[in-house]
């Protein structure tokens, strides 16, 4: 069987944003201005979006897990970057339409809008950092909040979030740089602060972009990160463990995802010192994270979960998936899209089944700082 290495020998992927930025313009055009979701799916390019299918589920098509082996393992870490940036270039969209524009998991308290609990999970982390409102801080991801600087390396994902941040009047505060995480451009000790809100779990290892955080942070710096994990329950020798591992991984765009007690190993190894850690997902919640994603009516808290429910039962995306394959038919959306509306769907199944087996964390708390000396 294969090991799930916590880290593994990594080849960077050469960076050309020159390429990146091309590729953007031809799939994209100026759909980042779109209001988002089907708006801005309806403006893609056909041929380019094509490519993107194609380059994304090179990796996934075929490849079940009972037949998963160390090389395939090993070429998708070795196209991290691709693979990230293809993801998003498919998936962004369908994100904001079924999701919003936060794409992260969070607790809920009973009766909690879903908005509002997505802010509440965010300040939450902030306040364990306890950021302050002056601190130049790095978002590895891309969002908003003190006087950040966003990164990212997917272009179409940057122009969006700075649509965001100039809708919300807080563009003075925010600004996003291409680039990828596991080579980050800036100086030594440049931040006070770096966080991350699920999306390290993009990187080939965990260890290489704890690295580079701790490498960008000033010395006494914070960095602080919700974790997407397998538990210790999680065992790589068992059939279904592997398959809900593999379907979390096609459907997010991910890599190499490991265990708990290896993403800890990680943030030691890079020299931080833990602060704190814990799994969000253990507290006694009433409901669950995954509740949007499980499509029962048993989480409902308010007449505002009935579509966020009603989308995931079988009749909700049974209706999508038809949806989806008549806008292709018609031209009304680009090749692909039902394909990638399907590979979320399943990644929704399995971290479903891995929230409810506690074989998965998305919320994995850690909060570290580099030693002041």
């Amino acid at each position: 069987m294969v090991p799930a290495a916590a880290h593994p020998a990594v080849t960077l992927e050469s960076e050309d944003h020159a390429r990146d930025a091309a590729f953007n313009k031809a799939l994209h055009g100026r759909s980042s201005q779109a209001r988002g979701g089907l708006a801005a799916m309806r403006q893609k390019d056909h041929t380019a979006q094509k490519t993107a299918v194609d380059e994304y589920f090179k990796h996934w098509d075929n490849k079940v897990a009972a037949e998963e082996t160390d090389e395939i393992r090993k070429a998708r870490r070795d196209e991290y970057a691709t693979l990230t940036r293809h993801y998003y270039n498919l998936a962004t969209d369908l994100y904001e339409h079924g999701w919003g524009t936060s794409f992260h998991f969070c607790r809920f308290a009973y009766g909690e809008s879903f908005d509002k609990a997505i802010a509440r999970h965010e300040h939450y982390l902030a306040m364990k950092m306890n950021l302050q409102e002056n601190s130049r801080v790095l978002d590895v991801g891309c969002g908003i909040g003190c006087n950040v600087v966003g990164l990212n390396n997917n272009d179409y994902q940057i122009e969006r979030s700075l649509l965001y941040a100039q809708r919300e009047g807080i563009a003075n505060k925010f600004s996003a740089v291409k680039g990828d995480f596991m080579q980050i451009s800036f100086p030594e000790n440049s931040f006070d602060a770096v966080y991350a809100i699920e999306a390290t779990v993009h990187a080939p290892s965990l260890q290489g972009v704890y690295e580079q955080i701790f490498r960008v942070l000033k010395p006494g710096g914070v960095f602080g990160v919700y974790e997407w994990l397998m538990t210790e329950d999680y065992d790589n020798d068992n059939p279904e463990h592997r398959k809900i591992r593999l379907g979390i991984e096609q459907g997010d765009g991910i890599s190499n995802m490991v265990k708990v007690s290896e993403g800890l190993a990680a943030i030691k190894a890079a020299g931080f010192k833990l602060e704190i850690h814990e799994d969000l997902a253990e507290r006694p919640d009433t409901t669950p994270w995954y509740y949007p994603l499980a499509g029962e009516f048993r989480y409902m808290g308010g007449l505002g979960d009935l579509f966020t429910i009603g989308r995931m039962t079988w009749w909700g995306r049974g209706l999508m998936h038809k949806f989806f394959g008549l806008g292709e038919s018609l031209r009304l959306m680009p090749r692909g899209t039902q394909k990638t509306a399907d590979s979320l769907a399943l990644a929704g199944d399995c971290l479903v089944a891995g929230g409810q087996k506690k074989l998965f964390t998305p919320m994995y708390l850690i909060v570290a700082r580099k030693p002041a000396q």
